[in-house]
């Protein structure tokens, strides 16, 4: 199985990606932009997504067919899940950036998982979940160049209240000194979305 992510840009498309219909479609999570008002880690092009479906499919062949049916940026992407989603209605902070041509994939790659995921969970201590999906293929002509997408679950009130989402001064600290290491801060891009179906 393979898995694509595809971010679109039209709030029209979160109905069609919810009806999508491909040869080889294993299991489909659609969510929608959430457009909370103070929502504290808005950045980038997060306020222009209006969503993204996770699609596992039993070939990446059919690319072209999920897009025609779902216009948007796909992208063929491997999954890691270094915390486990916990049973529950959670609100998604959804993050996606480049590589940096500065640095190696090795350099990238340590940065991303070996340094930055493990402050992570510091940085959020009330975090319900964490999948990483590392972008191997952009699909789509044209799209941005993306390595890194990555979903982190909160509960609605911990993600609104700055005081809880976040850990101690420290922890933030850390994750400014360490952002060198595996992204450019004017790159990322993040926003809250909200599933629309369950896998």
């Amino acid at each position: 199985m393979e898995k694509i992510d595809l971010l679109f840009w039209d709030d029209a498309a979160a109905e069609k990606a919810s009806e999508l219909d491909v040869p080889g479609l294993r299991s489909l999570q659609v969510s929608r932009a959430a457009d909370l008002p103070g929502a504290t880690l808005l950045m980038g092009n997060g306020s222009a997504l209006r969503g993204v479906a996770e699609i596992w499919v039993d070939s990446v062949d059919v690319w072209s067919e999920v897009v025609r049916q779902v216009p948007g940026d796909a992208y063929l992407v491997t999954e890691s899940v270094p915390q486990p989603v916990a049973p529950g209605e959670w609100l998604t902070h959804f993050t996606w950036f480049p590589k940096p041509e500065r640095l190696t994939e090795e350099d990238f790659f340590h940065g991303w998982h070996m340094i930055h995921t493990p402050s992570s969970a510091l940085l959020h201590p009330l975090r319900q979940g964490y999948v990483r999906d590392a972008v191997a293929r952009t699909l789509t002509p044209g799209s941005p160049p993306v390595r890194a997408i990555v979903s982190e679950y909160f509960d609605e009130a911990v993600y609104l209240d700055p005081s809880r989402l976040f850990g101690g001064p420290e922890t933030l600290t850390a994750t400014i000194e360490e952002l060198p290491l595996y992204a450019d801060q004017p790159d990322i891009s993040s926003c809250p979305v909200r599933r629309l179906s369950q896998p």
